[in-house]
């Protein structure tokens, strides 16, 4: 299955897999559904109250139509109520999150995708071209990931029995805080589950920096007993 790597807000980056077809249709339709919903309880709504202006009827029907998915994928970071029902979400594809600009465009060449073969065009440039990408997405750079569920914890969690054997070969931790501990974990867990190392590199320069350690350990070895000292020293704090 292909991924997309994805930076997060804590700068940890985490392996996607694109959406399915599948999933981007039900979405699209999910979205249809709702405008069509809305455009009836309009027509309802006005229906008795003998509304000749044009311009209303566009600022109520047209305008929603039109702008539905752009404005949603700006104001829900990459998504509509479509995509949020299914776990979808528009990215870059160097994992940077996407930009107005990069929405701009792909709803600009949705006239293209969406309108012209009724969809067909998106469907095959989707299908054929490897990265999920229908022909706004290759113009703006970006594509349709599946969200992965992110396990909540706290620091507590990271080790549910403390060893009380444990000596605490860095007390410089205590200078950290539990949501240090947390991007820790986050960190040892995409390494894990993911087969990334590269937030472990990263992390691990920044605590030796921020608390002056200078050690011979390897990254994730050092990072598993940052936590344990941690948990050692903080313990009933």
């Amino acid at each position: 299955m292909q991924t997309v790597r994805v930076r997060t807000t804590q700068n940890v980056l985490i392996d996607y897999p694109l959406a399915s077809i599948g999933d981007r249709i039900l979405g699209h339709l999910i979205d249809r559904l709702i405008l069509i919903a809305y455009s009836v309880a309009v027509v309802f709504a006005l229906a008795d109250r003998d509304v000749d202006l044009w311009y209303i009827w566009l600022l109520l029907l047209g305008i929603p139509w039109m702008f539905f998915s752009v404005l949603f994928e700006i104001f829900m970071n990459g998504q509509t109520p479509g995509k949020q029902l299914m776990k979808t979400k528009v990215v870059r594809l160097n994992g940077t999150p996407a930009t107005v600009g990069d929405y701009l465009l792909r709803w600009v060449f949705s006239l293209v995708d969406f309108y012209i073969l009724s969809g067909a065009i998106a469907l095959v440039a989707v299908a054929m071209g490897g990265k999920g990408q229908r022909i706004g997405d290759m113009v703006a750079g970006t594509s349709v990931v599946k969200l992965i569920e992110q396990r909540e914890f706290s620091a507590k969690d990271v080790f549910v029995a403390t060893d009380e054997t444990h000596v605490p070969t860095f007390t410089q931790v205590t200078q950290l805080s539990d949501k240090d501990i947390e991007l820790i974990q986050h960190a040892l867990e995409v390494n894990r589950d993911h087969g990334n190392g590269q937030p472990v590199m990263v992390i691990t320069e920044k605590i030796k920096m921020l608390l002056s350690i200078q050690t011979d350990l390897p990254p994730v070895q050092f990072l598993y007993t940052i936590i344990k000292d941690y948990n050692s020293l903080t313990t009933g704090r």
